[in-house]
């Protein structure tokens, strides 16, 4: 490898990697959080809520 690529592809590579980490974050914790649950689990559906009154 030339040695002017390596410090290329390793500064390349912290970029991206200091972009998905707060991406990875907010969509692992954030949204299960908001949901009350991770998307694909069951929830009970309350009576109270489960019905609109309008």
């Amino acid at each position: 490898m030339d040695p002017l690529l390596r410090p290329l592809i390793r500064q390349f590579a912290g970029v991206v990697l200091a972009s998905l980490v707060p991406v990875v974050l907010t969509a692992f914790l954030c949204v299960p959080f908001i949901l009350g649950g991770h998307p694909g689990d069951e929830r009970l559906v309350d009576a109270g809520s489960s019905q609109h009154m309008s």
